[in-house]
């Protein structure tokens, strides 16, 4: 392995390493506000749909599929179904919308 590809993989490991590890280092959870806790608690719902949104959008040319797809995910989701049910159920009104279309 060449000097130039260990170099980016050091580089790379530092640049992930430190901002993991610096709030373990500096900050203390009693120190921490109850409103900036608040929404930390809300980061991975944020960076989630960040993620699946434009997936939505481009899983098909059609963009209704993706947008029916998502609305059948959260509807199922907010009915209280596990992961595998809410994935299924997308799924399966995606397979009859393709059948009947």
């Amino acid at each position: 392995m060449s000097t130039n590809i260990l170099l980016i993989i050091a580089g790379m490991t530092l640049v992930t390493y430190i901002p993991r590890m610096l709030p373990f280092v500096f900050m203390d959870s009693e120190k921490i506000p109850g409103w900036f806790q608040a929404i930390l608690r809300n980061v991975p719902y944020a960076a989630l749909g960040a993620l699946i949104f434009p997936g939505i959008l481009t899983v098909h040319e059609n963009i209704w599929y993706g947008i029916i797809g998502g609305l059948t995910a959260i509807v199922v989701a907010y009915l209280g179904a596990n992961l595998i049910l809410v994935v299924m159920s997308s799924i399966v009104i995606l397979m009859l919308i393709s059948l009947i279309v």
